[in-house]
Order: C-alpha cells, then sequence, then structure tokens
C-alpha cells in the first residue's frame, strides 16, 4: 500500500481520534509489531480506540481506502494473529466496563477486561467464567473469546463456544449488531437482510448434507479451535445464533467483539490436589481416560522431560526427583460445593481406579489427606485439600514453560505447540509425538497438556536466525500435520487459535469442502478481505515460515524474555510509552542493528526515542519482573541502562558528594520544602502552579513540577533512644520520612518518625534509633538513578550502624519505609531481622494494641516493594483490623511515582493513577507505607493518603 494511502487515512483518523493515541513513527510501531508469538510484522499506523463509536470510524476510513486492519487485546496470542503490517486497532484498558446479570449467572465484559479481573468480580457470587486460560492473569476477555481459548479445567464443555449467550460485534463496513438485543437485532435485519438469508442458506445447507455436518460435529467433540467454528452452522438455526458463535475463535478475520456475554459457572470452593506419578506415559494416558466420567476437573499430564525441567527448582515436590527415564506424572484435581461431596469424589476415583485408599487428618484438623496405592503408580498417591501443598503441586505444573524458557540458548525462539487427539488415542499419539522429536533432532522437547481433553503441548526451541534451522522446522511441522491429521484425526490447534502458524494446514485438516465453506463465511462478513488478512485462512504454503521474529541478545538481564506479554498489565506506563516487553523488543532491535550496521540512521532515531519512551518513563519498579515467567526484571534493566548513562565526571562526582555528605543534603531538602511551603502559603496554589509550570518549562523540563500535594519539612527525629517497654525495637525512619513531613493543611501535622514512635510505646516497646542517623540511607535514591557504587556504599554503612543498634542482630529492625526495606533485604547480610511496618503491626503490634475500627471508607495502596515481598496480606490484615471499610483499587499496582521520578515526569504518575479518583470516591482517606508514593496518590485521588502507621496510631488511642 503506498505511503501517502496511510497519510491519508492518518489525517482521517486525527478528525476523531487524539494524536496522542496515535502511533506511526519508528519506535512504537516497532514496538507493537510483537505478540507472544514468534512473528513480527510492523503496523504503519497504531490506533488505541476507547469506544465503539472511534472502532465504527476507523473501519469505515480503512474500508473506504481500502486499507487492511487488525485487532489486538493483550497480545498474548501464541500463533501470530494480532500482528499486522498495515493499521493495528488497540483495544486495551479503555474497555473496561462490566456487569454481573441474574445474580451472577451471567456477566457482560467488554474485551479489555483481563481473564482473572473477571473471575475477581464473579467470586462473590461463587461463579467464574468458563474458559480458564494459563494467560488468565495477563489475557483480556477480546483475545479469550476471539481465540476460543480454553484451559487446565474447562475441556469442551465450558469454553467460550459453550458458554457465550450473546455478543456485540462491530462488522466491517461499521455496523453495530448487538444479538443479544431486540432491538438491535431488528435493525440489523432491515440493513443486512441479505447477509442473513446467505448465512440461514449455508446453515441449511451443511445441515442437510448428513456426512459434512456429522464430520463437523465429530471434529468438535475434542478441543479445535484450527479455523472457523463451523459447529455454529450445525448447532443453531437462527442466523443472529450461528452468528454469535461463528465470533469464538474468528480471531478478528469476521468483525471486532466490543463487548461478550457469558453464562457463568460455578467456582467450587473446596479442592483436593494429587500428584500421581506412573512408570511409563501411556500408563497415565490410559489412566487419564478413565478418568474421563470421574469428578475430576484436572489430569494434567506432564512426561518425564517436563519434569527434569523443574525438578531442581525451589519448592518443588521431593516426588519428581531421580525418577526414571519414562516416568510421567498426572496432576489431578477434584472440586466440591463441601467437604463431605469432595471426600465422596475422591472415594469415587479410588474405587474406580481401583486403588487402595486410607484417609487421615493433619494434625489441626483443618486439613485432609487421602491417599490412594496400586495401580501401577510408582508411589501412592495423596490427595490433600490443604491450600499450600496444592499450589506447590500446581507449581510443577506451571513452571514447565518457564523453566524451558529459561534454559534456551541464546537467540533461540521458545516454540509451543498444542493439539489434541481423541482420548483413547492419546498414549500411541503421545509416543508417536516423542518419536517425532528424536527424528528432527529436538531432544530438549518436552510434552505436558490436558489429558481429560487429550490435548497436548510440546515446547522446543529452535533458531530461527539460521536459515537450515527453518528448513528443519518446516519439515517438522509437516510430518506432525501428517501424524495429527492422517493417523489420529486430531485438531493441529486446541486452544491456541489457528493464526499464522497453522494457517497453512487448515485445509488438510478440514478437507476442501469444509475449508471452503470457511471461505463462505470470510466472504460474507469480510467482502474485501481486509479483516486480519493472512490469518485463519491463508493461500501461501510458506506463511508459517516468514516474519519470524528475530531475537538476538541484547543484555543478560533481558534475554530470556519470551515476549509473553505477561508482565504488560503490572506496568504502570503502559498506558503512556512503553511496557516492559515493549522495550525488550526495541532494545533487541537497537541490539541487531548495532551488530549488523545496517541502518545507521534508524538506529539513531531508535536510540532517541528510547530516551523518554524506554528510559525516563520506567519506574524501575520490578513488578515485571514478579510476573514474568522467566524472572525478567525490566526494571533492574533499566537501573543498568542508567547506570552506562551516568559514568564518567561530572555525574560520578555529584554522586559522590551526595553519599559523602548525605546529611547536609537531606536538610537542604528540608530548607526547599520549607520554603516551598511558605510561598505557597502566601501565594494560594493557582498563582503557585502557573509560576512553577513556567520555570520548570523554562527550564526544559530540568526543574522538579510542583504538586499541591508537596509535603512540608519534617522535623528531623530527636535519634535517642524512647520508651519503657518489656520489648526492644531498632527504629530506623528512612530519609523521607526524616525530612517530609504531612500534606499542607492535613489536621494530622506529626511526621511520620513521631507518630511511628508513638505507637511503639503504646505497643510497650523500648525505641532504639542508630547513631548519627541523618547521613544513613539504604541507597535507594542512588540505585535507582543508577549510582551502584554510591548505592552500596551506602547500604554497608547503614547495614553497620544497624548492627550496632541491633546488638548485632539481637534485636529486631523495623524501617518505616516500604521500598527501603526491600532494598535492605536484598543487600544486607543474614545477621539482621528486617520488618517493614505493616508486617511488624500484624506479627508484633495488633496483638499489644487495643483497636477501634474506624467506620470511614478508606483506601488501600499497596506498593510495589511491598507487593514483591509478598506483603499483600499483612498490609489487608492491618487495615481491615482498623476499618469496617477497605478499598484497594483494582489494576493500580505501582503508581508511578518512583522515588522523584513524579516530581521530574509526572506524566508517569498521572498515567498511572488515571483512573484513581474514580476507584476511591467515598473513602475519607488513603494510606500507603511510601511516603513519595503518598504525594501522587493524594495528588490524583482527592483525599489524604498518608504511612498506614498514621491508621494504627489513630485506632489505637483508646
Amino acid at each position: 500500500m503506498p505511503d501517502d494511502v496511510y497519510r491519508q487515512l492518518h489525517h482521517a483518523l486525527k478528525s476523531f481520534i487524539p494524536e496522542s493515541r496515535m502511533a506511526t513513527d519508528p519506535l512504537r510501531t516497532l514496538a507493537y509489531g510483537t505478540d507472544a508469538s514468534f512473528y513480527r510484522l510492523i503496523p504503519r499506523i497504531v490506533v488505541r480506540a476507547d469506544n465503539e463509536a472511534e472502532v465504527a470510524g476507523i473501519l469505515r476510513q480503512t474500508g473506504e481506502k481500502n486499507i487492511p486492519v487488525t485487532f489486538r487485546a493483550a497480545g498474548t496470542s501464541l500463533s501470530g494473529q494480532a500482528i499486522s503490517d498495515s493499521v493495528l486497532l488497540v483495544a486495551g484498558e479503555s474497555w473496561q466496563q462490566w456487569e454481573v446479570l441474574d445474580g451472577g449467572k451471567k456477566i457482560r465484559l467488554q474485551p479489555g477486561i483481563i481473564g482473572a479481573r473477571a473471575n475477581g468480580i464473579l467470586a462473590p457470587y461463587g461463579r467464574k467464567i468458563g474458559p480458564d486460560p494459563a494467560s488468565i492473569n495477563a489475557a483480556m476477555i477480546g483475545g479469550i473469546a476471539a481465540n476460543n481459548a480454553s484451559g487446565m479445567c474447562c475441556g469442551t464443555a465450558q469454553n467460550s463456544y459453550r458458554t457465550v449467550d450473546s455478543i456485540r460485534i462491530v462488522l466491517a463496513d461499521g455496523t453495530v449488531l448487538d444479538t443479544g438485543d431486540e432491538h438491535s437485532r431488528a435493525a440489523f435485519a432491515s440493513t443486512h437482510g441479505p447477509m442473513l438469508a446467505r448465512l440461514d442458506e449455508l446453515a441449511r445447507r451443511v445441515r442437510a448434507d448428513v456426512p459434512l455436518a456429522d464430520r463437523i460435529r465429530s471434529k468438535f467433540k475434542i478441543k479445535n479451535t484450527t479455523g472457523y467454528s463451523l459447529n455454529a452452522l450445525v448447532d443453531y438455526s437462527d442466523p443472529f445464533d450461528i452468528i454469535t458463535h461463528l465470533m469464538i475463535g474468528s480471531e478478528g478475520t469476521l468483525a471486532f467483539i466490543s463487548h461478550i456475554v457469558y453464562r457463568t459457572v460455578a467456582a467450587p470452593p473446596f479442592k483436593a490436589t494429587a500428584l500421581m506419578m506412573f512408570p511409563k506415559i501411556d500408563d497415565a494416558c490410559r489412566t487419564a481416560r478413565r478418568m474421563q466420567d470421574l469428578p475430576v476437573v484436572a489430569a494434567e499430564l506432564m512426561d518425564r522431560a517436563s519434569l527434569r525441567s523443574v525438578e531442581g527448582k525451589t519448592g518443588m515436590p521431593a516426588m519428581i526427583q531421580g525418577v526414571s527415564p519414562t516416568t510421567t506424572a498426572l496432576l489431578v484435581e477434584t472440586q466440591a460445593a463441601d467437604f463431605a461431596t469432595l471426600s465422596a469424589h475422591v472415594r469415587e476415583i479410588a474405587d474406580t481406579l481401583e486403588m487402595p485408599m486410607s484417609t487421615r487428618s493433619v494434625p489441626g484438623g483443618r486439613t485432609h489427606e487421602w491417599q490412594l496405592a496400586g495401580a501401577g503408580m510408582d508411589v501412592p498417591a495423596v490427595f490433600t485439600d490443604d491450600a499450600g501443598r496444592s499450589d506447590s503441586l500446581w507449581r510443577v505444573r506451571k513452571g514447565l514453560l518457564p523453566s524451558a524458557g529459561a534454559v534456551r540458548r541464546l537467540g533461540t525462539t521458545v516454540l509451543i505447540e498444542d493439539v489434541a487427539f481423541p482420548i483413547h488415542s492419546l498414549a500411541p499419539a503421545t509416543l508417536d509425538l516423542q518419536a517425532l522429536f528424536g527424528r528432527h533432532g529436538y531432544r530438549e522437547a518436552i510434552i505436558f497438556g490436558h489429558a481429560l481433553a487429550g490435548n497436548l503441548h510440546f515446547v522446543f526451541s529452535p533458531d530461527f536466525g539460521i536459515p537450515a534451522e527453518v528448513d528443519r522446522y518446516a519439515r517438522f511441522m509437516d510430518d506432525i500435520a501428517r501424524m495429527v491429521v492422517d493417523v489420529y484425526d486430531g485438531s493441529l490447534k486446541a486452544e491456541h487459535g489457528t493464526g499464522r502458524n497453522m494457517a497453512p494446514y487448515v485445509e488438510k485438516e478440514w478437507g476442501s469442502q469444509a475449508y471452503g465453506l470457511m471461505g463462505e463465511i470470510k466472504t460474507l462478513f469480510d467482502p474485501r478481505g481486509l479483516l486480519n488478512p493472512g490469518v485463519i485462512l491463508n493461500p501461501n504454503p510458506r506463511v508459517h515460515l516468514e516474519n519470524l521474529k528475530p531475537l538476538p541478545p541484547a543484555d543478560p538481564l533481558i534475554d530470556a524474555c519470551m515476549e509473553c506479554g505477561f508482565c504488560e498489565c503490572h506496568c504502570p506506563s503502559r498506558n503512556l510509552s512503553l511496557t516492559p516487553r515493549q522495550r525488550i523488543v526495541v532494545q533487541r532491535e537497537i541490539a541487531r542493528l548495532t551488530a549488523s550496521g545496517d541502518d545507521d540512521a534508524r538506529l539513531a532515531e531508535l536510540k532517541k526515542g528510547y530516551g523518554w519512551q524506554g528510559e525516563a518513563t520506567c519506574a524501575a519498579d520490578g513488578l515485571c519482573g514478579v510476573s514474568c515467567p522467566v524472572d525478567v526484571d525490566t526494571g533492574k534493566f533499566t537501573k543498568t541502562f542508567r547506570s552506562r548513562q551516568v559514568k564518567g565526571q561530572p555525574y560520578q562526582w555529584l554522586a559522590d558528594r551526595a553519599a559523602d555528605h548525605f546529611g547536609p543534603l537531606t536538610a537542604g531538602i528540608r530548607t526547599g520544602l520549607s520554603a516551598a511551603d511558605r510561598l505557597h502559603r502566601r501565594i494560594g496554589s493557582e498563582a503557585m502552579g502557573r509560576l512553577t509550570g513556567v520555570l520548570r518549562r523554562l527550564s526544559g523540563n530540568r526543574l522538579p513540577a510542583w504538586l499541591p500535594s508537596l509535603p512540608t519539612a519534617a522535623a528531623p527525629p530527636r535519634g535517642r533512644s524512647a520508651g519503657r517497654g518489656d520489648r526492644a525495637v531498632v527504629y530506623f525512619p528512612a530519609c523521607v520520612s526524616r525530612t517530609m513531613g504531612p500534606d499542607p493543611g492535613d489536621p494530622l501535622d506529626a511526621p511520620l518518625h513521631e507518630v511511628t514512635e508513638r505507637v511503639l510505646r503504646r505497643a510497650g516497646y523500648r525505641v532504639v534509633y542508630p547513631e548519627r542517623m541523618d547521613g544513613l540511607c539504604c541507597g535507594l535514591p542512588f540505585e535507582s538513578k543508577g549510582f551502584f557504587a554510591q548505592a552500596d556504599r551506602k547500604s554497608r554503612s547503614l547495614e553497620a550502624a544497624l548492627l550496632r543498634a541491633s546488638d548485632n542482630g539481637r534485636l529486631p529492625v523495623l524501617c518505616d519505609t516500604s521500598p527501603c526495606l526491600e532494598r535492605m533485604r536484598r543487600t544486607f547480610g543474614p545477621r539482621l531481622t528486617l520488618f517493614e511496618p505493616v508486617e511488624f503491626t500484624a506479627c508484633h503490634l495488633l496483638d499489644r494494641l487495643t483497636i477501634t475500627r474506624t467506620e470511614d471508607p478508606i483506601a488501600l495502596h499497596i506498593t510495589c516493594s511491598a507487593r514483591k515481598m509478598g506483603l499483600d496480606k499483612a498490609f489487608m490484615t492491618v487495615a481491615e483490623a482498623c476499618a469496617e471499610t477497605v478499598v484497594v483499587p483494582y489494576g493500580i499496582e505501582c503508581c508511578g511515582f518512583a522515588g522523584d521520578r513524579g516530581f521530574n515526569v509526572p506524566e508517569l504518575n498521572s498515567a498511572a493513577l488515571a483512573g484513581l479518583k474514580k476507584a476511591v470516591a467515598g473513602c475519607t482517606a488513603g494510606y500507603a507505607n511510601s511516603r513519595t508514593c503518598e504525594i501522587g496518590l493524594s495528588h490524583h485521588s482527592g483525599i489524604p493518603y498518608r504511612s498506614i502507621m498514621v491508621l494504627v496510631d489513630r485506632c489505637s488511642r483508646g
């Protein structure tokens, strides 16, 4: 398509979509050219559409100009269905509306809602959505429905096709249809009557062709996402019902899904889980087949190579270590509405499988075990209803893909395929699959999957940078197609969608007649073939071998990234600049261009753009590492990137001076805060904002931004031991709480260190302070800017001071600021016992205080550092002990203030907290445990945010 056509489109789109929601520059189009698959296409225009009217307008404009368009939600697709070399329409975080219907029996969801969020909404009703893909914590509803994603427990009975009630779509011509609304159906019938008639004729023709209809029914008895959902033509006769179900699994090639109504399924609260070990894979497969008619919701198969990939990992059960080369495991789970039924389920499993069973209550009586023996298992299997042990067993299964991805060779691609077989063929098919790996030299491959559905996943790591490897992969895929289709009549894509990856094999699996029917469906909905072209139906027999994504080495900190996108929903800059995945995509391309020397101009442009898009707007909070399957912390990479920028003079000299004169530096900050507060009181907020805004613009944004919630100066801590309690604790007020007091006008005008000391003494603690406290720092301000040597120097000095104050570690140490405490835990040795405020309060203070709960609703912000330390439950324990109503805004994890970044790049803080004010409406105050985070939270919420120690102080005064 000529460049001028895209320029015309861009100009037309600007008439109703802000430029800030479009991207045409090389950096951002490159960043959006990647999904979770192993393909890359760089779009010409990326558009973030915020509503249905915008989608319709975009489709009308692209239709008029004959320009292809692809839809994208989270971009976690594995088969290349969420990328484009034309227009990429992104429907993400603006599509968050939902409505629970019929007391939880149904739910209406927009496409930008993450699957796990939908289940969280339904949890109070004891319900959930049917699909349960492994990516449910990152995948959005639009992609879950468009790919007919299933998962470990839903099988074919509870996938999107079986549980969709109605759907609202925008067609290629911009027409909106809601199949659950009578008025919409009537309007559509009046404008698109011929289309409905043609669809009715297609369905009648298929149902009249008995062999074809039977073939379609047979194909969907097992998981199948190869091609379109032809079962809609035999399962339904009403054209609107047919449309509803054709949209499921259509991968954005027929229409845009603007909302979907699901019939929900029960979410039983009682579960029992066991890991069964069998001597051979066919033993495990035969047992899984016998479980099909039992109350078993999951039977996850794992071959020996899978177990080997995780057996050395922390927390893995000992029973998977050192087993024989042919050992295969089944992870089995049963669920029930009550304990008696759960116990009966386990008994039924044991009786049917002819396994002797014994039962015991675990000491304490709160959890139970059922031991099953025999039936050819290597060791007895133990069903447990203990949530912790169950999670440990599931970590075996969930750790397979991350482990395979983490140990792959540098530059190779993590490739995960999924196929399905009739359950009676699962055992021989699995053996044949293993033989295929050996024949093609993929000896590192692992096999696992959902045995109850006959669904196998296999993972291996080819190097697509080598032409011979591409040829080997092509031969392997041809053999897979022959084996799955010709030998076992299975599905080449069970749940990951056809995409580009399996498009060349759709006709082979379905035959020419059914394949022709799919072409008719595509033409009926998309006559000009503009919606996601090349996906599902593609005449190019080598499309699965083209546009392969390069994965050159860029930095050891990020090279393990699989570009799955699981990190993106946690990133505070996701709606402002780049996400962690996109930062890595850009860095890999910079590394590739640097090594090849091909395009110096493009390289320079990417490096220049990355300065703001990648580095300046990264909060470096590390939450991406928490959610990453292979533990890639892009925040850590950003800090390393900054360290390279600040090498040499004058940066190092300035950092050394700041580190060596930290006491005077903090005193200077107090002076500045006092001066700013006096000026603010004198001229008012409006004039202060104008004045500081002008000064910031004149400085080229080098001066920090002023916020009305900028704290007053804190009086320095006395630094003397206080109290006469029967217990003692070393209290280290972080530098931010030693310098920053409450917000201007806050009636709670005591600085945090005074409040904390007051609570400690009230609980009977003697408070011990480290000596020469003004010069102490954990090093975090230096680390975040890339001054690692200075950060470590400050950290060592603080550790030595705390060791002296704590009698060489005898006394516990409390730091009142979560990010500082997190760094102390990372860098200190084992002698010190370190506590963060909520942790110390939950463990040591609540039972020594008389708490009166406040009736005022409060908001809670669990800082990113607290999340990384696993303190979410402690936060809730303290907050719920002090308040009747606690609101934790969904989707706001890192506030984006990031130390001083909220002053220097205030756009990041604004983007991260865009929905905060609405989420905390009705709350009287908010609480956190980082003073700088509280500045931004107060500014963007309209309510004061304070340390959670202030809440404990307020509620324990009596």
